[in-house]
């Protein structure tokens, strides 16, 4: 039953993104400023790129101490 609630929580947060803003609001201040807009693009594109690489190496560590735990629970039994 977990599992499966687990799922549908994975499934919706994956269809349903929110877009979002990651500038500060001073980044944001002196980049609106500008009309075409692309700096301001780029730096948001850069920053929320940048945000990626701790979520990968935390699902990294997880994903060897479950693994880790797993092992340990089937030598056990």
């Amino acid at each position: 039953m977990m599992k499966k609630r687990l799922f549908y929580i994975i499934l919706i947060l994956l269809l349903f993104p929110i877009t979002m803003e990651a500038q500060c609001s001073m980044c944001r201040a002196v980049l609106e400023t500008e009309s075409t807009q692309t700096a301001a693009k780029g730096i948001n594109d850069g920053i929320m790129y940048l945000m990626i690489f701790p979520y990968i190496l935390m699902g990294g560590v997880a994903y060897f101490v479950w693994r880790a735990f797993k092992k340990s629970d089937e030598s056990s039994s």
